[in-house]
């Protein structure tokens, strides 16, 4: 199965490309370290350091929960500690369970071009939203996908690191 790029940037990338999921309030905390903020089809983890470029803020989707073979508008809130410029790229790995269906690295200004995103490069410092729309496949199969995005700065600074999971297997007809 190919997973649309501009979902996994619309999935995870803040100001950097375009965005995932959100939820106001932290669900849970795990050893005092960063929330897990959740709903019942998919969670993202702020997996970043204080000292990271980008901390995200929320994640937000319309249709909540996502739906196959429908549109996916993914709104980013995220504050930038530094700008982002040309070169910046994100190292993105899709897993379906213990099999990785993709690791592959993007270049976030390029891919933020392509996708005529709401933000792009170079990125000042400050407070962004990023909205996108993108078409989710009806093909995604029933199944639990875990997406990791690592992203880093043109001089290799670490930029944000985010982890999502999706569930596509629940509220599926069985027909």
């Amino acid at each position: 199965m190919r997973f649309p790029k501009a979902v996994l940037l619309a999935a995870a990338l803040s100001p950097l490309a375009a965005s995932a999921l959100s939820f106001t309030r932290p669900d849970l905390v795990l050893n005092g370290e960063s929330p897990v903020f959740t709903q019942s089809r998919w969670s993202w983890t702020d997996c970043g350091l204080p000292s990271d470029g980008v901390h995200i803020k929320s994640i937000e989707v319309t249709p909540d929960p996502p739906k196959p073979g429908q549109d996916l508008t993914v709104k980013v809130i995220a504050t930038s500690d530094q700008p982002i410029e040309e070169g910046a790229y994100a190292d993105v790995t899709v897993k379906l369970g213990l099999i990785k269906l993709l690791h592959k690295q993007f270049d976030i200004c390029e891919e933020a071009r392509n996708a005529n995103a709401t933000i792009q490069c170079p990125i000042e410092k400050g407070d962004h939203e990023v909205v996108q729309t993108v078409a989710l496949p009806k093909e995604i199969p029933r199944a639990k996908f875990t997406v990791d995005v690592r992203g880093y700065s043109a001089e290799e600074d670490d930029l944000v690191c985010v982890k999502l999971n999706v569930d596509f297997m629940l509220g599926h007809n069985l027909w």
